[in-house]
């Protein structure tokens, strides 16, 4: 590979319980070059993978069955500060936008998104300027 990508070492856990919003954000990061390291459809696996695999950061549904998003995030950062978590959402509910930042979210990606908004926020989770 003779082009550097700027994500290098960068890996990523995908935790949303549909299917379709998992293959968008996979395709797009892929598309980046970054490194999907492994995908949940609930919190309680995600949570499980986050643990085993320590991405350097994590996409979080906010809405799923059983473990919610905001749930999983409090444990994330309870357990690995480091890790920095994006949450995905369709709700621009402001209590849950600031529920999610106080517990720790590096960004916020309102659904429906495009490639360009998804870079945007893991630049921002990850605390790099684009250079475009």
């Amino acid at each position: 590979m003779s082009e550097q990508s700027r994500f290098a070492g960068v890996s990523v856990v995908i935790i949303d319980d549909n299917d379709t919003t998992r293959a968008m954000l996979r395709a797009i990061l892929r598309a980046e070059m970054i490194e999907v390291v492994a995908e949940a459809k609930d919190g309680a696996n995600g949570l499980v993978m986050v643990r085993k695999l320590r991405p350097t950061l994590v996409c979080l549904d906010v809405m799923m069955p059983n473990v919610g998003g905001i749930e999983v995030l409090s444990q994330i950062k309870t357990e690995m500060p480091d890790v920095r978590v994006l949450m995905v959402t369709g709700s621009t509910d402001r209590d849950t936008v600031q529920a999610a930042i106080q517990g720790g979210a590096s960004g916020y990606l309102v659904k429906p998104f495009n490639g360009g908004k998804v870079i945007a926020a893991v630049e921002t989770a990850l605390g790099r300027k684009s250079q475009n």
